[in-house]
C-alpha cells in the first residue's frame, strides 16, 4: 500500500510518499480500506519537532489518526457483520490507504452521509460537541469563540447557536469574516485589526463572555481571557500558535472563572464513539454543516501540511486516499 512517512522531523517537505507492507488486523480489530483522512494542526507541529516529552513518535513514522473509509476484512473475534461497513476511526498512521483499528473503536457513519464529511468530523466533531458540554454553553450564553472559521471554529458557531447562545466569532479577514455570518455567527471581530478585544467586548454586551472558547492559544488567548465575564467559563483548548494560553490561575479564581484545558477533552473510547455519533448524526440531518477547505490527495501530505500552517483556508484540510487529482476548493 501507498502511505507517507515523515523521514526526519521539519518542514512540510519531510513528507514522503513510501510503499509499504499492507496491515493485518489483529484479535478485535478491523482492516479498514481508508477513503479519507483528517488532518490537525498538532500534527504539523509534531512533524516539526514539537512536544517530544508527549508524544513517542520518531522518525521514519506514519502520521495521522482519523480517517473514514470501509471494513475490508476482520480479525478474530470479530464479526463478520462489520465487513463492508462505512465507518470512521482513530487509528495509529493514518496517512494511508488500509489502517487497522479496534473495533471498539468504530463509529459507523449513517447513511446518506459521504465518507468525506465523516472524516472531517473525526476529531473536530467530537472535541466541538465534547467542549461545548463541559462548558455547559445553554440558552442565552453570551459565547465568544476564537479560531472560528476553522474545522472545529465552524462546527462550534452553529452548535452554539443551536443552544440558543449569543455567539461572537473572532476571524481574520474578510472571507472569514463573511464564512461564520453565513454559519449563523451573531457578530463578527476581525482579529487582525487593531483593537480588537474592545470591538469585541462591546459585541458581547459590555460585560464580557460567558464562555470563551479559545482555539488559538498564546496572546490572542490571553486577551481572549480577558473578556470573559466574572462567573464565566474559559476553554483553552488549541495551540497553533505555539502554546496555550498564558492564564494565571490566581486571576482566574479571584474572578471565579472556571478553567478548561486540552486534559479536559481527552475522552474515553465510549465518550469518543457517542459524541462522534452526534456529530455524525447532525451532519446527515442537515442540521450541520462541514466546511471543506481543501482536499489534497494522499501523495501530496506536504502540500497539504503547507496548507494548514498557512491557514489561509477555512475549514478542514483532508487528504484523499487513492487519488492522484487535488480537489478544488469546496464546501459542504
Amino acid at each position: 500500500m501507498r502511505a507517507v512517512q515523515v523521514k526526519a522531523f521539519g518542514g512540510p517537505e519531510v513528507l514522503e510518499t513510501a510503499d509499504l507492507p499492507d496491515p493485518v488486523p489483529g484479535p478485535g480489530e478491523v482492516l479498514i480500506d481508508v477513503d479519507h483522512i483528517d488532518t490537525i494542526f498538532v500534527e504539523t507541529q509534531i512533524r516539526a519537532g514539537w512536544g517530544r516529552e508527549h508524544f513517542d513518535t520518531e522518525p521514519p513514522y506514519v502520521p495521522g489518526g482519523g480517517v473514514s473509509g470501509t471494513v475490508a476484512a476482520v480479525g478474530a473475534g470479530v464479526e463478520d457483520g462489520w465487513l463492508g461497513r462505512r465507518v470512521t476511526s482513530f487509528v495509529r498512521g493514518g496517512y494511508a490507504e488500509r489502517a487497522t483499528a479496534a473495533v471498539t473503536s468504530l463509529t459507523p457513519v449513517p447513511d446518506g452521509l459521504d465518507l468525506r464529511t465523516a472524516a472531517a468530523l473525526v476529531h473536530d466533531g467530537v472535541t466541538a460537541h465534547g467542549v461545548l458540554d463541559i462548558t455547559r454553553v445553554r440558552a442565552g450564553d453570551r459565547v465568544l469563540i476564537l479560531g472560528a472559521s476553522g474545522g472545529m471554529g465552524t462546527l462550534l458557531v452553529q452548535s452554539a447557536r443551536a443552544r440558543g447562545a449569543r455567539v461572537v466569532a473572532c476571524v481574520r479577514g474578510e472571507s472569514k469574516a463573511a464564512l461564520v455570518r453565513e454559519l449563523g455567527a451573531d457578530a463578527v471581530v476581525d482579529i487582525s485589526s487593531e483593537g480588537w478585544p474592545e470591538r469585541a467586548r462591546t459585541a458581547l454586551g459590555g460585560s464580557g463572555a460567558d464562555v470563551v472558547l479559545d482555539g488559538v492559544g498564546g496572546g490572542l488567548g490571553a486577551q481572549a481571557f480577558a473578556l470573559a465575564a466574572d462567573g464565566g467559563r474559559f476553554s483553552a483548548h488549541g495551540a497553533p500558535t505555539g502554546g496555550f494560553a498564558p492564564v494565571d490561575p490566581r486571576e482566574a479564581k479571584r474572578r471565579d472563572v472556571t478553567l478548561f484545558g486540552i486534559a479536559d477533552v481527552q475522552f474515553d473510547e465510549a465518550d469518543v464513539r457517542r459524541l462522534r455519533a452526534a456529530a455524525l448524526e447532525e451532519a446527515a440531518a442537515g442540521r450541520l454543516r462541514v466546511v471543506v477547505g481543501q482536499v489534497f490527495p494522499l501523495t501530496e501530505a506536504a502540500a497539504a501540511h503547507a496548507a494548514v500552517e498557512g491557514r489561509q483556508l477555512v475549514g478542514k484540510v483532508l487528504l484523499k486516499a487513492g487519488s492522484r487529482r487535488r480537489v478544488p476548493e469546496a464546501g459542504s
